[in-house]
């Protein structure tokens, strides 16, 4: 392991790396094609999936464990970071997480419906490496960074991660739609060709796993272990995350302007997340695509859309919250929200899907980004920053888990078109919420 100083160039590029290595999970695993090979287990739309002694739709099985998963991140990660924090070596949950993420990613190669409780297990480790190692490479940046280096390494990070998630996605794409490029024995029968475009999907999850672990080795490398204190772990140290939270919670009475905009950011952002982490499933089980070709070059052609429009809504959300202010803004993207969600009702074709997919990358960037700027620049005069963004990621976690269990419900009971449907009702009572924030602190 190289020692290099606080604010070093490498320091900071080898930080900004682990964006590169483990963005992959979300592009490849999470939003596109995981979900398409999930989907073509079945035999049909309508084929339920028995898991845990039941019988249910398969998109509701996804949606309870996705919401099981953030369950288990919201509520260990204080826990880690009071102990990584307190013995000095935030290294070890860092790979920990991620070599979880990368075995859950490889391990999706033996996903089978006759195995079903193994196979969640490793769609289970993977979503919880990925979350849980980002709540350690995240609490280092102040550590590698000084703050007025923070903006552009953080920035850094993320275009990185655009770009390796969008190459490896890139040739995954190749592979699922050209399998014989890539050596697999296509046959000549059209189940033939769709048995060596499976194959590559599940090749596509090891590539997944590879890349996330061999990359990740770059950034362990010149990345600190942190500062050794050499105490023991006390039931005091493992309650401390959640002692600072609470006093976090506290301390929001006296601020009525940071509360009542955390109230607001709770209820949309639990809609914003769920629409994201379901848009494929909708897209695979809703609209009418001509063959399953088309259906799998669509939805990964949709994410790549929603990607690179992406980077444009941010850019313009930023100019337009400089003009008008932070709040009005954030009003206007839950009005688009509230519109996606009614659109999404209706369409069936897959030209409908791709204005929703453009449409949803215009502003999925933009209320992200906005969202927790607005929060930052909402906060007291601290130097516990630390705690106060603890409480904002667990409270997305939370709502995550309660928007995932919402759809799960309506989904069960009526369909996936309501579910996208009932969330209208939270971007509206975001929109209320947000026009109750005052405009300083006196209220």
């Amino acid at each position: 392991m190289k020692s290099y100083q606080k604010g070093s160039k490498k320091l900071l590029n080898a930080w900004a790396f682990y964006d590169w290595a483990n963005s992959v999970y979300t592009l490849t695993i999470a939003s596109s094609i995981f979900p398409i090979f999930y989907s073509s287990l079945f035999t049909s739309a309508d084929e339920p999936v028995s898991a845990f002694g039941f019988e249910m739709k398969q998109t509701v099985l996804i949606s309870i464990i996705t919401a099981f998963t953030f369950l288990v991140v919201a509520f260990s990660s204080p826990i880690l970071s009071g102990i990584a924090d307190y013995v000095g070596n935030k290294k070890f949950f860092l790979k920990f997480f991620c070599y979880m993420g990368g075995l859950g990613c490889i391990g999706l190669y033996w996903f089978d419906l006759d195995f079903i409780h193994t196979s969640i297990l490793f769609y289970f480790m993977g979503l919880m490496g990925y979350w849980g190692s980002l709540v350690f490479y995240n609490s280092y940046l102040p550590d590698i960074a000084f703050e007025e280096q923070q903006d552009a390494i953080s920035a850094k990070g993320f275009s990185l991660g655009y770009v390796g998630s969008v190459l490896l996605l890139l040739i995954n794409l190749a592979m699922v739609m050209k399998p014989d490029w890539f050596g697999f024995d296509i046959g000549t029968t059209e189940t033939e060709k769709n048995a060596a475009s499976i194959e590559a999907m599940k090749i596509s999850f090891i590539t997944v796993g590879l890349w996330w672990v061999l990359f990740s080795q770059y950034t362990f490398y010149y990345l600190p272990k942190g500062v050794s204190s050499g105490h023991k772990v006390t039931r005091d140290v493992v309650l401390k995350g959640f002692t600072e939270l609470q006093q976090v919670w506290k301390q929001l009475k006296q601020n009525l302007r940071l509360k009542r905009y955390l109230y607001a950011f709770f209820v949309f952002s639990m809609a914003v997340q769920t629409i994201m982490l379901m848009a494929v499933y909708f897209g695979e089980k809703e609209i009418a695509w001509a063959d399953s070709d088309e259906k799998t070059q669509g939805l990964i052609v949709s994410v790549l859309v929603i990607q690179l429009v992406a980077i444009i809504g941010a850019i313009l959300t930023s100019k337009a919250s400089e003009k008008f202010g932070n709040i009005k803004v954030l009003i206007v993207l839950n009005f688009i929200w509230m519109s996606i969600c009614f659109y999404a009702y209706f369409m069936e074709t897959p030209v409908q899907f791709y204005i929703a997919a453009g449409i949803v990358g215009l502003v999925m960037g933009g209320i992200q980004a906005l969202a927790r700027s607005t929060y930052s620049k909402f906060l007291p005069e601290t130097e516990d920053t630390t705690s106060y963004f603890s409480f904002y990621d667990v409270a997305e976690k939370i709502g995550i888990v309660i928007g995932m269990l919402i759809f799960a419900v309506v989904d069960y009971r009526s369909s996936m078109r309501d579910a996208i449907l009932f969330l209208f009702v939270f971007f509206l009572f975001g929109i209320v919420l947000l026009f109750r924030v005052p405009k300083s602190n006196k209220g």
